[in-house]
């Protein structure tokens, strides 16, 4: 059943961030917790070594591979976390652009975070996910 996460948003919160301040999934709903999509290619090496918004779209693509592969698609995602390997704002902002567009009109309360390292050998960003279905 698709749109059955309700984004929520608040006249009393600011219309600055770029994302509902909340989500709710019916109590009928199917939960899917994704592990981080990381920015791997299919022979396992990090792609787009050194390019914050080449390893944001890859991990995209992770992530709907993994929601496919649990019956959902980006439209049933309830939240996410982004992690970014930077203490530059600007990097942080690179990696959000390509999962603010990849999420268009839904969008989804999230989290940005720049953080120390991530898993992998060049690894830069990562994006954590939870969806919602309704079977």
């Amino acid at each position: 059943m698709p749109g059955s996460v309700r984004l929520i948003r608040s006249d009393t919160l600011s219309d600055v961030a770029q994302y509902a301040y909340a989500a709710t999934a019916p109590k009928e709903a199917r939960l899917i917790f994704l592990a981080g999509a990381c920015p791997l290619a299919a022979d396992g090496t990090t792609a787009a070594v050194g390019d914050y918004a080449g390893q944001a779209a890859v991990c995209i693509e992770t992530m709907t591979s993994a929601l496919a592969a649990a019956g959902a698609t980006i439209e049933d995602v309830i939240s996410t976390r982004v992690l970014v390997a930077s203490s530059r704002q600007a990097d942080l902002v690179a990696a959000w652009n390509v999962v603010r567009e990849a999420f268009g009109a839904h969008d989804v309360p999230s989290t940005l975070m720049g953080v120390t390292v991530l898993g992998y050998d060049n690894q830069l960003v990562e994006i954590e996910a939870v969806a919602a279905v309704v079977d």
